[in-house]
């Protein structure tokens, strides 16, 4: 007799989850994947902001060193189209000028060869930035970010001793995030920065 009375009492328990359960269960997963997709968009930004700030901080730290090993002033231009390195002397000139000193450093070799047998020889490199990007640049004590436009252009010199003018430099998207970097005179690293993602 006790056998058949536990055979009822399994028979009454309910097999399976109920409707209400599934759904508390798919709503849960629901907002983690909300939540993660939400997180990845903003990550998207920053990371698309810091990894080009990167590349500048990079690009500033290369400049610094070159000048100190050739004993000669080197620049980065920041402009419309992004940010580029080459020689104080030729960011001075008008861009549509400065094919001349490379065809003339062109005669003495190619490539890497003609750097290592010249020694001297004028380095250069560029950064292209995105179309959604906004490039803009402070001086040294001003307040004001310029915005780099078609007919603006920012040269920031960088000495044989190892110098530098102190620069802001901030990257701004269309979608509102922003990432601004000051630069240490005497490193060219970022000395300190402010960020805003939207």
């Amino acid at each position: 007799m006790t056998s058949a009375a536990r055979k009822t009492s399994d028979a009454a328990r309910p097999q399976g989850f109920s409707l209400l359960e599934m759904v508390v269960v798919l709503a849960l997963v629901a907002m983690v994947i909300a939540g993660a997709a939400g997180a990845m968009y903003f990550n998207r930004d920053e990371g698309k902001l810091n990894r080009t700030m990167g590349d500048i901080e990079i690009l500033a730290k290369r400049a610094r060193a070159i000048a100190s090993l050739q004993q000669r002033p080197y620049a980065l231009e920041f402009s419309q189209a992004g940010v580029a390195l080459m020689p104080y002397a030729e960011a001075l000139m008008a861009p549509e000028d400065r094919g001349y000193f490379a065809a003339m450093e062109g005669q003495s070799g190619t490539g890497e060869q003609a750097l290592a047998s010249a020694g001297n020889s004028s380095v250069r490199a560029a950064l292209e930035l995105e179309p959604d990007f906004q490039l803009s640049v402070r001086r040294w004590a001003t307040g004001d970010w310029v915005p780099m436009d078609a007919r603006n252009r920012q040269v920031w010199r960088f000495d044989p001793q190892g110098i530098c003018e102190p620069v802001g430099v901030r990257l701004d998207l269309e979608t509102g995030s922003w990432v601004a970097s000051m630069f240490h005179p005497l490193t060219a690293g970022v000395a300190d920065t402010e960020s805003e993602i939207r």
